[in-house]
């Protein structure tokens, strides 16, 4: 109901320039990966529920801070709060997903998670865009009132999906660095979260800047604005299982690097919109771009994660999204107080096709490897026979 409007109301009641309340996201994002960073660790020792549990209550209190709110520190902090729990409760959603389904399933399985998301998501920013325009104080009472209400029905209705029996490695190697040591030597998954973590700079700057962007340069209000990102989430719900099942045809790899580039373009054609339904046109592309990469990136994680590692990996594959996050408002502040407003789509263009390009290059890495890998298990196999 009031993520989409967020950005307007505080420049709103700050009264200064984008750039400036860029540096809120990114103070936010910056200092909530750190404390977000142990909610893997969590997850894998004590289990999903508490971890998901604790963000959406923490998310509704933010909810409540903000609506009293009327200095930059007074945003600050609520901010903060929020880009801890978002990440954590996806790290416990997700490791849940992956405990209940098998692997080969998880690609639809993430899809269908997804898709039930989103349909909250059409039908939040509609009620919010005609609540925000008689009272931003209601729509965050609200909004504080159903995250509490949801953390209290998972606390209440939710099992436990974490097995601790399926723990595999010793009691100190999993706590040294809290755990995540082993996570930190997959330099090849390391490689492929920091690629997605730059490429998503072009997405976030249209989730975060859009509103503003269109608010400021061609007037549009929020309650048709809110139809933006209605048309997202309802692509996700009537069109993410078709995507999915095609995307499935493929290696996981070059389909996020096809994900990352439509997602590049779809940020980069905003530059050359000037009206509502061109703006709804750029979401449509971008959404392609999401529904593509979104549940195959999840999946791929998810599949790489040894079993006792699942929530630490999925932890580090979220703190990425929060890097971006962080760097994403800022960056394209900057391009708009000091370039112009066009700038910001076009840096955004340039960033996502660079990610596309990195990904494409590090899946031609690991089939070359793969190749190898098999051409020498074949010698072997001949020498052996011999």
């Amino acid at each position: 109901m009031i993520w989409p409007f967020q950005l307007i109301y505080v420049s709103r009641e700050l009264g200064v320039q984008m750039s400036t309340v860029a540096t809120l996201i990114t103070l936010s994002a910056g200092t909530g990966l750190v404390v977000s960073f142990v909610g893997g660790s969590i997850a894998d020792r004590y289990g999903r529920k508490p971890v998901m549990f604790a963000a959406q209550v923490a998310h509704g209190l933010a909810y409540l801070l903000m609506s009293f709110a009327t200095t930059y520190m007074g945003f600050l902090i609520p901010l903060t709060i929020m880009s801890t729990a978002m990440p954590m409760y996806a790290v416990g959603s997700d490791s849940m997903m992956a405990d209940m389904v098998p692997p080969e399933q998880r690609t639809e399985g993430y899809s269908i998670l997804r898709m039930i998301h989103n349909a909250g998501t059409a039908i939040g920013p509609a009620i919010g865009g005609f609540i925000v325009s008689k009272s931003y104080t209601i729509a965050f009472y609200l909004a504080a009132g159903c995250m509490i209400f949801y953390g209290l029905m998972l606390l209440l209705f939710v099992r436990e999906t974490l097995d601790k029996r399926k723990e595999i490695a010793p009691r100190t190697e999993r706590e040294s660095f809290g755990g995540y040591n082993r996570v930190i030597k997959d330099r090849f998954f390391l490689t492929f979260v920091l690629i997605i973590s730059l490429g998503m700079i072009a997405p976030l700057m249209m989730w975060t800047l859009l509103a503003v962007y269109t608010k400021v340069n061609f007037g549009l209000p929020e309650y048709l604005y809110s139809w933006i990102p209605i048309t997202n989430a309802l692509m996700c719900v009537f069109v993410q299982v078709l995507v999915t099942r095609v995307a499935m045809r493929f290696h996981p790899l070059p389909t996020i690097a096809m994900g990352m580039l439509i997602y590049a373009l779809g940020v980069g054609s905003v530059a050359w919109m000037s009206s509502f339904p061109g703006f709804v046109v750029s979401m449509v592309i971008l959404t392609f771009g999401e529904l593509i990469l979104v549940p195959t990136g999840t999946t791929y994680v998810a599949n790489r994660a040894p079993a006792d590692l699942l929530g630490r990996y999925m932890s580090v594959y979220w703190i990425t999204w929060g890097l971006s996050r962080a760097v994403a408002p800022l960056i394209g502040g900057i391009l708009n107080d000091r370039v112009s407003p066009h700038a910001v789509w076009h840096g955004g263009l340039i960033i996502g096709t660079i990610s596309a390009l990195g990904l494409l290059l590090l899946a031609r890495k690991k089939a070359k490897a793969q190749s190898e890998g098999q051409a020498c298990a074949s010698v072997v196999d001949r020498r052996l026979g011999s």
